[in-house]
């Protein structure tokens, strides 16, 4: 009987450090939630709902946080629309296509990307990657839809378009790794029923391989948004930092992590309260995020 009680007591030791561990996490969260909103309390108390408008300006003692919830929706949104496709063939090639010794050279590869700090992908996006797209992908794109508000008006080169570009590359390290991880986890004997039933390769892979990982695709896009809503640096370096809402990709704009990034320094009074408001918007919203998109899996039964 002590023989049996001395083999579980390792079990059960690990199970009470698992838990101090996720309460540690759980309160750690809740400790930002609380901070964030003592810190914006007062913006809220004095401005109340004129917080929910369309203009910031912090010398006339105007708040609007809008703008840059909308900046921030709309640069997370595109990023995940350009990086979802590009990871999800990535990781194809790395799971399905490639050879050994070279997917595991692609994979570091891909891998490394997401060890680059987000200031040398700010500076490279602003020196080499914003050049391009002001003098040939935007005109470019005027040509031939310009009638289309979402891609009208002057073109800067810093712009909500140029801040999503950066954001795509820097998400696709993470939702390529997830994907790749869940077309590893397919038993073979799928791959091979199909093959076997007399479908090419390409058909194998839509199928057996695809279609069964779609839910675990939803869960790396969601991570990938994750990473995306709450980038800061290299965002606010190419994304322009004017706080008015413009309908044009390519115009500038801000997002809610950008505009606490550049004012914190100098606000004071109501202005870092507004700022403190406007980091528990964005808490909020990454957990609602998060939890919605928990709550669609489980809907599905998948």
């Amino acid at each position: 009987m002590n023989s049996l009680r001395e083999v579980h007591r390792p079990d059960v030791s690990f199970r009470w450090i698992l838990m101090i561990c996720a309460w540690v996490a759980f309160l750690l969260l809740t400790g930002f939630f609380i901070f964030l909103f003592d810190l914006g309390f007062p913006a809220l108390r004095d401005l109340g709902f004129n917080l929910l408008t369309l203009e910031w300006n912090p010398p006339l003692k105007v708040f609007g946080m809008v703008s840059f919830i909308y900046g921030t929706l709309l640069t997370s949104l595109l990023a995940l629309f350009i990086a979802t496709p590009v990871s999800v063939a990535s990781a194809v090639v790395l799971s399905e296509l490639a050879p050994g010794k070279l997917a595991k050279a692609l994979g570091f590869l891909v891998e490394m990307l997401a060890a680059i700090p987000s200031i040398v992908y700010g500076l490279w996006g602003l020196f080499f990657l914003v050049p391009i797209l002001r003098e040939t992908v935007m005109p470019f794109v005027q040509k031939f839809v310009g009638f289309l508000p979402i891609f009208g008006g002057p073109i800067y080169g810093v712009s909500v378009f140029s801040a999503a570009v950066i954001l795509a590359i820097m998400v696709i390290p993470t939702i390529t790794a997830v994907c790749r991880e869940i077309f590893a986890n397919i038993p073979q004997v799928q791959r091979d029923g199909m093959l076997a039933l007399g479908a090419t390769r390409f058909e194998m892979i839509q199928v057996a391989v695809l279609d069964s990982s779609r839910s675990g695709i939803f869960g790396a896009m969601v991570l990938g948004l994750g990473r995306a809503l709450g980038e800061t640096m290299a965002v606010t370096m190419l994304i322009g930092n004017r706080s008015e809402l413009d309908f044009s990709w390519f115009a500038p704009g801000q997002t809610m992590a950008s505009a606490m990034a550049s004012e914190v320094a100098e606000a004071s009074g109501t202005h870092l309260a507004a700022l403190g408001m406007v980091g528990f918007v964005l808490l909020l919203i990454s957990a609602l995020v998060f939890y919605s998109t928990k709550w669609a899996l489980k809907g599905s039964g998948r």
